[in-house]
């Protein structure tokens, strides 16, 4: 069978709406990642978990996000604190080989539960504006990249462990975002390398990835040029709104409503 026919037949198998949506959750959670720098995992890893399953999905947003964002590395790279950056980084070393082994070998629908509780849990964090104000310490830094890591590596959920812990320090949001811009730069290398050792890498995840690459970008593109200009606040209350709608749809018990 040619890579055109599989990619056809495994398309067709999928429902139109499901497609639909899973082009929607990509395209939503590109427009928070340009916007904010994080939050493309909450929004799309619930949605596309329950349309692909949880491997396919995170694979598909490791590539995607690690693709498209290529761009946004060299000014983050100038402007972030990279001793604290890479200090996390370090933590991450050690985080994300378990989330994948996680990822690798646990059974995909109690992954979907866990994935679905974890969303939900870190965007009760994010909601209740709880920020670390301490001023940042090695040991600390390097444990907050390792739950970060074990997030990543489990379903690319890292984001706010890290933005809790940077945000509330005296950073300006600025800095802040390119801080996270270049850690997540960083720990995609080391998701791509713990992915591929774990036989994570499929042709569906190409596959997938060639359908949800447009969508992504075209999100990315418009929440960059959001930035600075858009409310911060309304947008991300309506980002907020985007997870929880995110976490309930991709919970196991409406897989009846997607079939």
């Amino acid at each position: 069978m040619s890579f055109l026919d599989f990619f056809s037949s495994l398309i067709t198998a999928r429902s139109p709406m499901l497609l639909a949506m899973f082009a929607g959750a990509a395209f939503l959670a590109g427009l928070a990642r340009g916007f904010s720098g994080f939050g493309a995992a909450l929004i799309f890893i619930p949605l596309a978990s329950a349309i692909v399953g949880p491997r396919i999905a995170s694979a598909v947003l490791l590539v995607v996000d690690g693709v498209l964002t290529i761009g946004m590395i060299p000014p983050a790279y100038r402007m972030a604190d990279r001793r604290e950056v890479f200090t996390m980084a370090a933590g991450a070393l050690v985080g994300v080989p378990l989330g994948t082994v996680l990822l690798s070998h646990g059974d995909p629908l109690t992954l979907r539960w866990i994935i679905s509780v974890i969303v939900v849990i870190l965007l009760m964090f994010l909601i209740s504006g709880w920020r670390y104000s301490g001023r940042p310490k090695t040991p600390l830094t390097l444990l907050t990249g390792l739950v970060a890591g074990l997030f990543s590596g489990a379903a690319q959920l890292g984001g706010p462990p890290i933005v809790a812990y940077w945000l509330g320090g005296a950073l300006k949001g600025a800095f802040v975002r390119a801080n996270v811009v270049l850690y997540f730069a960083i720990s995609t290398v080391i998701s791509a390398a713990s992915y591929f050792f774990g036989g994570l890498f499929t042709a569906e995840v190409l596959i997938f990835f060639l359908l949800a690459l447009p969508f992504y970008g075209a999100g990315l593109y418009a929440g960059a040029r959001l930035h600075g200009l858009a409310d911060e606040t309304a947008f991300r209350r309506i980002c907020y709104g985007l997870i929880g709608i995110s976490a309930i749809i991709g919970l196991p018990l409406f897989d009846s409503l997607l079939k």
